[in-house]
Formats: structure tokens, sequence, C-alpha cells
């Protein structure tokens, strides 16, 4: 190993390893490692884990703004913003630091984040009025990375389905769908000709304006679903801005509240949620299935961890009764860049033995869930492939 190859080896080391490896290490950090040391210490120092040993390498954060505002700054300048969004969100749980967030001064030094996004919202009924307009920004600019993310790929997929639905029989020769009348007619293969001789055309019905699905998202509020409601309430945003699609935005915990009202302006929609409380999704869907009127076009996306505070027979009774009416109904568990979440186990049985798929969906994958649901492709089988 080259001298430079080592020390730059042993750098890294005393940054994770902080102040203790001085010694060992025979260096202290100092200069640009130094102000990042410390911005480590401030967080991760705190002497939290029971030991009684408090780490002096820093005096840590404690509740001054100021000093949290001066860190937050720090850690932006010496850390890439991938690495900013986790500091904060341990800040935020290690350190208690959530009614800092309800100053505009803070918010005006975090990084904008999904995390982020999910701690502002719970805060939203305390937030005092002088902090709303900035935390309202903070949202916009998350709300506006999002869509750039998902909602080229949620039309494409949507759109694609939609035509590929909504099948003619006497297509136009640009709308004949070749593959599929090919296999169609293959049994009129004409050996002597080495061809098909199509008796039956498939084509896409491209033209069509009017409504052709209705989606009801019906979204749990309960705190672990913070990331979820958030994704959630830009992907309806998008979803509704599709004239071939009706779409509904229904969130709950032990009460319903319908935002399908405000869906043009996705900001509303997450200021409209409320994270925390218990949870009732049998009323949801008691309540989602007053909007269902053509069962067999409609797509109903339950996300929910499906820990049931309501009545758990009348809501397996629900979603029985809209399979069997033709719904293409699905329960994501989170609806997230976070992996499977903690959820009842028991329930999520429940409902796939009645043919209603329960998995977690990242963002990405969401858009490919929609096509399958429109086009009334096996949802069990979408889900063994999550």
């Amino acid at each position: 190993m080259t001298e430079d190859a080592s020390r730059e080896r042993q750098r890294r080391w005393r940054l994770a390893l902080g102040g203790e490896a001085d010694e060992s290490l025979g260096r202290a950090a100092a200069g640009k490692d130094g102000a990042m040391d410390a911005a480590l210490a401030a967080l991760y120092d705190g002497g939290d884990s029971g030991s009684g040993s408090a780490k002096q390498r820093s005096a840590g954060l404690g509740s001054s703004a100021p000093k949290v505002a001066r860190w937050l700054g720090d850690i932006r300048e010496y850390f890439p913003s991938t690495v900013v969004q986790v500091m904060q969100a341990d800040a935020i749980e290690r350190l208690d630091l959530t009614r800092l967030l309800l100053e505009p001064e803070m918010l005006a030094a975090v990084e904008p984040d999904v995390h982020l996004v999910g701690t502002l919202l719970s805060l939203n009924r305390v937030m005092p009025d002088a902090t709303k307009q900035a935390a309202r920004q903070v949202v916009r600019t998350v709300v506006e990375q999002l869509e750039r993310r998902i909602t080229q790929q949620t039309r494409s997929a949507v759109t694609g389905a939609l035509n590929r639905a909504s099948r003619i029989n006497r297509p136009r020769h640009a709308d004949i769908d070749w593959d599929r009348t090919i296999r169609a007619n293959l049994k009129h293969y004409q050996a002597e000709h080495r061809t098909v001789i199509p008796e039956r055309l498939i084509g896409y019905g491209r033209r069509t304006t009017a409504v052709q699905r209705d989606v009801v998202l019906c979204v749990d509020q309960s705190g672990s679903m913070a990331a979820s409601v958030v994704f959630s309430g830009v992907f309806a945003a998008v979803l509704a801005s599709m004239r071939s699609l009706r779409t509904s935005l229904v969130v709950f915990d032990t009460s319903v509240v319908d935002l399908t009202p405000v869906l043009n302006d996705p900001v509303e929609v997450l200021f409209g949620t409320q994270l925390g409380g218990g949870t009732d999704i049998n009323r949801a869907m008691a309540y989602s299935q007053q909007l269902i009127t053509r069962p067999r076009d409609s797509i109903f996306v339950l996300i929910s961890d499906l820990y049931e505070g309501g009545v758990r027979d009348e809501m397996l009774r629900r979603a029985a009764e809209m399979k069997a009416a033709g719904v293409q109904v699905v329960a994501l568990l989170a609806l997230s860049d976070e992996g499977a979440p903690t959820y009842d186990h028991e329930n999520a049985a429940a409902l796939a033995a009645l043919g209603v798929p329960a998995f977690a969906c990242t963002p990405d994958a969401f858009p490919e869930l929609m096509a399958a649901a429109i086009e009334r492709r096996d949802l069990m089988a979408f889900a063994a492939r999550m």
C-alpha cells in the first residue's frame, strides 16, 4: 500500500471512529476533517447508549435553534445530499428536534426530502401560522422532485395499458395490434403461401376521450405510513390529471376524509392529511365502496399496514364483495422506497386467501401495477414478482 493510500485509509478510520481513536491512530482531525468530525460528533456522540459516559468530543446540538441551524448548514457544506438526508432524519429521531422544525429559520436550513415532509405533515395541526409558509415551500420542493420522477413513467404506463385494454375488431391499419392479430389467427395459416390470412383484426381504440377506468386510492394516515402518504398524494394527483381515469383519493385514520376535490394541487392534498391516530380500515372501505359505480371498470388500491382498529370481519367481507363484483382490488403494505414495513401478517394472509394481493410496492413499480390492473392481468402473479 502506498503512503498516500495509507494516510487516506487512516483518515477515513479517524472520521468513522471519532476522537477516541486519536491516540491509537496517532492523529487528530484538523481543517475540513475537523469540521466534518464536529458535525458528526454533535449528532452521534450524545452518550445515548445508556453507558452513562457521554463522550466529550462535542457539546452536542442541545435544543438551541441557532446552533442547530448552523449544524444544518455545516452538514450541507461537507456531505452529499443523500448523507445529509440521513443525518437530518437521525437528528430528528435521536435528539428530539421535531419542535425546532416549527421555526421558519430552521426550515430554511434543511434539505427537503420525503421523510422531512412526513414529519412536517405530522406537525400540521400544531404548526404556527408564521411557519406554515416555509413548511409549504419545503413540501412543494419535494412534490416537484417526485413529480419529475414519476409523472412521465406513470402516464406512459397507464396510457399504454388503456390502449391495449380498449381493443377494437375493425381497426384502421395504423391501429392494428399485429402481435395479437397473428396469434388470434394462427389457425388460418396457409402453408402453401407461408402466411396467415387474418379472419379477425385486433386493434387499439386509441381515440376515445371517455373515462375508461375509475381508480380509488384509499390511504392509511397512521404515523408509520408517512412516506406512503406522501407518494400516494403525488401519484393521485398525476392520475387525476389523466382524462381517461376518474381518480378518487380517500385518506383515513379513525375518520375518513375525501381529498378528491383538491387533487389538482398535490401540496394541498398533503396538507389535507393528518398523520398519526388510530386506524379504521373497515370504515374507509365502506366509504370507498360508495364511490365504485362501475365495478368491472374500477381499481381499488388500499395502502395500509393492515393493523385494523375497526371491525376486521367486516373489512374482509367488503374486500370479498368488491372482488366478487369484478373490482380489481390490491393492498399495498407500503408505497415507498423503504422496503417491506411492519404489517399485520394475519390480515395480509386473509386478503391473499380472497385473491387480494398484499405486498410492499416501490414508487418505480407502481405505474406497472396500475397498468396490470387496467389490463385485468393477474395481480397475484404481479405481487409474487415483487
